[in-house]
């Protein structure tokens, strides 16, 4: 476990002082201070290590959000505060910031990302399963949905959604009619 975390704290410091182009395994087992194998043995690969990484970095800038998001009373608003919240986080992290930065090496743009993001997402939505908001067979949707969406807005700003304001209306007049169950449910 110390050699996962060593990793994952490595290819972080990484991907700050330079963005996704520098990061490759001999630089994180050199950063680390441990051999290439093992980060081969933990990791399986260097878009493992970076997704996980990354994953690591939004479970703790999410963790400022559990008190906002507890007090939530509808799915939609669920939604919309991860959203609007995610793209602060992506907007002032340093590491997340990278993000935005279209380069060679950057998870967005890799061809597996949904994959690797969806059980991160899944982890940050499950509360609104157990806080009844949302139906368990209704959360792969959502978690599909909202990263397309999320990414959308976090790459392409406009008026209708620079503030944070104008983003929460703008989501919840569209996400208002998706989340809210009909009488049929």
């Amino acid at each position: 476990m110390r050699s996962r975390q060593k990793i994952l704290n490595a290819t972080i410091g990484l991907i700050e002082a330079g963005g996704f182009e520098g990061v490759n395994v001999a630089a994180v087992a050199s950063a680390a201070g441990v051999s290439r194998q093992t980060v081969y043995s933990i990791f399986g690969s260097r878009e493992e290590v970076v997704s996980q990484a990354m994953a690591s970095v939004v479970f703790e800038v999410m963790g400022g959000i559990q008190e906002r998001l507890e007090t939530t009373e509808t799915a939609c608003d669920f939604v919309v505060e991860i959203v609007v919240s995610g793209r602060t986080a992506v907007r002032t992290h340093p590491v997340l910031a990278t993000l935005l930065v279209a380069e060679r090496g950057n998870p967005v743009f890799d061809f597996e990302m949904m994959e690797r993001a969806k059980p991160v997402a899944r982890q940050l939505f499950e509360p609104m399963v157990e806080r009844d908001l949302a139906k368990s067979e209704d959360l792969d949707g959502i978690v599909e949905i909202v990263i397309r969406l999320a990414l959308s807005i976090v790459s392409f700003d406009s008026d209708a959604v620079r503030t944070d304001d104008g983003l929460r209306a703008f989501l919840r007049r569209w996400l208002e009619p998706a989340l809210t169950p009909t009488r049929d449910s």
